[in-house]
């Protein structure tokens, strides 16, 4: 048997590998997508003060720091039972949008889109966000660089710090937002939505002018027929900081809804021997394996996701971009992995909209942003949308608030299981007999992940919960005096 790897894979956030096996035809037999890395974070946050969370677990990842920091930061409020201020909870969504604009915006400038941008099969040198640059011009990659920038800034006025937030605490947030800063964010919002409606426009011109590209959106290669799950809000529209998660099936029929302290009534979750991730699936429908369609639990949670589980985006720009999405792609739900990048978009333009409608509330710079937390403490759950899908915290606290028990549902976890069969679909579509494989073709397969964003910084994080370690102590002559292993 022919054993093919692609080691490392590349435009994502963390480590990872694909092993790919030919039988004796050529013809790909199967495919494991491998992820090598152990981060171990729901054990050593075990014993420490819940009131510290928000600051550790947004140390699990540069990429996305602030879901981290929302979410422990919702977490703990439930640990004391405690409601923030109405000012405090929408600046800490305030915060996030300004993250959201920024995350989306390297994902589709830097690791989606020189694949469309520069095209599948271009030279790996030009297939990067230098590439991108030359082709598109200067004046756009200028563009980039003041998006994310001005996303940074956001959460720097309002987290403290430009990576890192640590303003978000039980009850809130330790500062209020003054009147200077509030007239700085609306303006970065105003320019926001202007980038956000151009990236749209981009994305027309370059990706749905092309027919070569909308076929290959269009095909059976990049589709899996997947449940859907998306935090909403009251009225079904996507939220990425608060709401409920909707569940729809592959038809798309809505099958439930469920709040932060249901999540384990919903969700469960599988370990395979041969990666560090889990693969949750719906406890509601089962384990199948690595198989969609109605009958199988697999599910996911992207931008294409939260859009199919809702009935809409909040904001009127958005809302148009979201009809458009789904007018042009043939009505809901849309099954085509590929279009996960369009969806982003989508929601680039929603989270721009919603900094501006924050920035405007009169209630936002209001100094009541804390509520004392006076309850002994217990067990609390947060869920909040990180960009590539639903991040979920649980901790369970003794009644000093020293942790007792933590698990993380991270969005790239729940994405694994269709990660996995998305990438062993388009080898299977791309190797076969006959085709000598180029560096191209293994490029087609990294496709397949690319459109989840997936960050395997922050996912590899317990079960099987074992790292070989090999310490060695040498003396001043470098002679090894003693070797100690823990497995």
């Amino acid at each position: 048997m022919t054993r093919l790897t692609i080691d490392p894979i590349t435009r994502l956030e963390g480590h990872g590998k694909i092993e790919i096996f030919l039988d004796d035809d050529g013809n790909v037999a199967n495919t494991y997508f491998q992820i090598p890395e152990l981060r171990g974070f729901e054990r050593f946050c075990i014993g420490r003060p819940v009131e510290e969370m928000p600051l550790l677990t947004n140390r699990i990842c540069g990429v996305c720091p602030e879901a981290h920091h929302m979410a422990a930061a919702k977490a703990a409020d439930a640990v004391y039972g405690i409601e923030p201020p109405p000012a405090a909870k929408k600046l800490r969504e305030l915060l996030y949008s300004g993250f959201y604009f920024t995350d989306h915006t390297t994902h589709f400038y830097a690791l989606g889109g020189p694949d469309f941008v520069m095209g599948p099969d271009a030279p790996v040198a030009e297939r990067n966000i230098l590439g991108v640059i030359h082709k598109v011009g200067l004046e756009i990659g200028g563009k980039v660089i003041q998006a994310r920038q001005y996303g940074h800034r956001i959460v720097e006025l309002i987290g403290g710090r430009k990576v890192h937030p640590c303003t978000s605490i039980p009850g809130g947030l330790t500062k209020a937002l003054k009147e200077p800063e509030r007239a700085e964010i609306e303006k970065m919002g105003r320019w926001a939505i202007e980038f956000a409606q151009f990236s749209l426009k981009l994305f027309d011109d370059i990706v749905l002018g092309n027919p070569a590209y909308v076929d290959l959106i269009l095909g059976d290669i990049y589709a899996h027929r997947t449940y859907s799950i998306g935090l909403v809000d009251a009225n079904n529209k996507v939220n990425f900081y608060d709401g409920r998660v909707s569940v729809v099936d592959p038809e798309g029929a809505r099958i439930g809804f469920y709040t932060p302290a249901e999540y384990t009534e919903w969700i469960a979750e599988r370990v395979e021997p041969w990666t560090y991730l889990k693969f949750p699936y719906l406890k509601k429908i089962g384990w199948k394996g690595f198989v969609d369609g109605k009958e199988s639990g697999v599910y996911t949670s992207t931008p294409l996701s939260r859009l199919n589980a809702s009935e809409g985006m909040a904001t009127p720009l958005a809302q148009e971009a979201y009809e458009r999405f789904f007018s042009v792609l043939g009505g809901k739900p849309v099954h085509q992995r590929l279009a996960i990048h369009w969806a982003r978009l989508v929601e680039l333009l929603y989270a721009a909209e919603r900094i501006v409608e924050l920035a405007t509330d009169p209630e936002i710079t209001s100094p009541r942003v804390h509520a004392v937390p006076t309850a002994t403490p217990t067990e609390g759950i947060g869920i909040v949308e990180a960009p590539r899908g639903l991040l979920t915290h649980h901790y369970v606290t003794d009644e000093r608030g020293l942790l007792k028990r933590v698990n993380l549902i991270v969005g790239t976890t729940n994405n694994y299981a269709a990660m996995s069969m998305s990438i062993k679909k388009a080898a299977q579509a791309f190797i076969h007999q006959g085709v000598v494989v180029t560096e191209g073709i293994l490029n087609r397969v990294e496709m397949a992940f690319r459109p989840y964003d997936p960050c395997f910084g922050c996912a590899t994080h317990a079960l099987p919960g074992e790292m070989p370690l090999v310490l060695t102590v040498r003396d001043a002559q470098g002679t090894v005096v003693r070797r100690v292993r823990n497995c």
